[in-house]
């Protein structure tokens, strides 16, 4: 008997605009509030056109967090009464959002959706995120994610197979005959991990690697999947095929709710990973975020390397990956909060340099037109032209390579980066859960500060250090691709030695408050003085970020 199509009325929500990733909420709104998950997903469907949508192919897959199985099953039940021909999602549901970007590119499929909210917590009491990306494997551009925010806003119907049911947790191929005239709908359960590594086989020497994970003088690794979609991923690439030793890998198996934890990787919430590697016991340690495209790296005795500094790193390393060897490097993109240790090995390499806003959007025009090969953002996040995202695994494994070749560790890898190209002090200080209209009148009133003509030709006198400004400005961004301009990106202050200070409402939090971050950098060549503290380096920074704020009383509103 065929499965029937139903129309459900319902009424628009106002509160649809996806963010940088997405749109991200509490997981209560998705699950309490009637027909906003079912809502959302056919204003994401009704985006694609009519003619594009019939018999398509899209690929769908999660980060296994709290809510996502019910979800998956909303969105095949919708994708068929929709007119899409096939889904491809991952074994019981989960697929990293590098490995989506992957399929999505492999079997040339029209996009794909990823249930994620990235390293925000799990769980009932959590986030849930949904997240469209296109045909290139990447996340939507400002045109797409505007037009799935104005159907949301007329919404008045949605079509769903009510009665359409599937196992998650079978491999291979389920059939479905529906009640109008479209072919039978089609959904394949894939291996989540296949396709993903036959591409990491491609682009890596796996035997380089392996001889590196293996044998007397092997490099003892920590990696910690923070109980994320990584799990399955780092057991069967790093352990089974890479040779690591099955007790290298800890919190692989995926919580609903991450164990209790934000499965964010950085020093503060990867305190199991930190400690382990104090002890001097492992030269690598690695964690990575629910979905998998962000990562943290630790040397020796926890060792910390900066994302922004891991980006340059990997940069002035790439002839160590075959993949590079082969294709060449063609140009370097950072996102403007990101600090600028990448721009000075791109002037050595004679290459182009790309300053985006927040956001891996803007590097997919850059990397499809062929301009720029490595990507990165300070929030742990770099990849490459072979896939639209990031990616935290293939970022480990260019870090295992770059090691491998060099036959050094961590730290000394990073301090001779250094000693080559000075080192930029970078840290972000971040303001959460604040008066969203607070938030706005506190970025406006910088803003006529920091435009005022005297501004730029002011000196400022903090602790032993001076500050001349030589450049502020609401930063604006023209892609060089199709000439599209993204607006008000953040308001930043560049002076004369190299030093940044950088202020920016995210737009990637779970729909609580507004979050402003703030961003110092300081540039120093000086080898002498590449190992001190970053706190200690950027405290008259900070300062003077401090003092800023408080121009017409600004911290009142924090």
């Amino acid at each position: 008997i065929p499965i029937p199509v139903v129309t459900v009325q319902t009424a628009p929500f106002e509160d649809q605009k996806p963010g940088t990733n997405g749109l991200r909420r509490k997981t209560a709104v998705f699950e309490g509030r009637k027909n906003y998950l079912h809502n959302y997903i056919q204003s994401v469907l009704s985006s694609i056109d009519l003619r594009d949508r019939q018999g398509c192919t899209m690929v769908v897959g999660s980060d296994g967090r709290y809510f996502s199985r019910t979800a998956i099953e909303v969105i095949v039940q919708m994708a068929a009464a929709n007119g899409i021909g096939r889904l491809v999602i991952g074994h019981n549901g989960l697929l990293s959002t590098p490995a989506v970007s992957c399929i999505i590119r492999k079997i040339k499929a029209i996009g794909g959706i990823v249930l994620t909210a990235s390293h925000n917590p799990g769980g009932p009491g959590g986030d849930f995120g949904i997240k469209f990306n296109v045909a290139n494997g990447g996340p939507s551009p400002d045109t797409a994610m505007e037009k799935i925010y104005q159907v949301s806003r007329t919404l008045e119907e949605y079509a769903i197979c009510p009665d359409l049911r599937i196992d998650l947790s079978r491999l291979g191929r389920q059939e479905f005959d529906l009640e109008n005239k479209f072919k039978p709908f089609r959904v394949e359960i894939v291996d989540s991990v296949d396709i993903y590594l036959q591409l990491l086989r491609s682009i890596f020497d796996f035997s380089a690697i392996k001889s590196l994970l293996t044998g007397a003088d092997q490099l003892k690794i920590h990696i910690d999947a923070m109980n994320g979609v990584m799990g399955p991923y780092v057991r069967r690439i790093l352990c089974d095929e890479l040779g690591a030793p099955a007790n290298s890998a800890v919190n692989c198996v995926p919580l609903e709710d991450f164990g209790g934890q934000p499965p964010e990787p950085n020093p503060t919430y990867a305190t199991s990973l930190v400690e382990a590697m104090k002890g001097g016991e492992f030269g690598f340690g690695a964690a990575f975020d629910a979905d998998g495209d962000r990562y943290l790296i630790l040397g020796e005795n926890a060792f910390f390397v900066n994302p922004s500094d891991s980006v340059a790193i990997i940069a002035a390393n790439l002839s160590t990956i075959p993949y590079f060897r082969q294709h060449g490097a063609r140009g370097f993109g950072r996102s403007m909060a990101t600090s600028t240790a990448l721009d000075r090995v791109a002037k050595a390499m004679k290459l182009a340099l790309y300053e985006t806003p927040t956001g891996w959007r803007y590097f997919g025009n850059l990397m499809d037109s062929g301009r720029c090969s490595l990507c990165g953002e300070e929030s742990f996040g770099t990849g490459s032209d072979h896939i639209r995202e990031k990616d935290g695994l293939w970022s480990v494994l260019v870090w295992l390579s770059i090691i491998g070749a060099r036959k050094q560790g961590v730290e000394q890898i990073v301090r001779e980066h250094w000693a080559r190209f000075g080192r930029n002090y970078f840290c972000r200080f971040d303001y959460e859960g604040l008066d969203p209209r607070a938030a706005f009148y506190l970025m406006r009133d910088l803003e006529a500060v920091i435009s005022d003509k005297a501004f730029t030709s002011q000196k400022f006198a903090v602790g032993d250090r001076v500050f001349s400004v030589e450049k502020a400005e609401n930063f604006e961004y023209i892609d060089p691709v199709d000439g599209t301009v993204a607006r008000n990106q953040g308001l930043r202050i560049l002076f004369t030695e190299g030093s940044r200070l950088v202020f920016r409402m995210s737009g990637s939090g779970g729909g609580m408050g507004a979050t402003i971050r703030i961003y110092a950098e300081s540039f120093e060549r000086d080898p002498e003085r590449h190992s001190r503290e970053t706190q200690t380096s950027l405290h008259a920074f900070s300062l003077f970020a401090r003092a800023l704020e408080c121009k017409d009383n600004f911290l009142q509103f924090f």
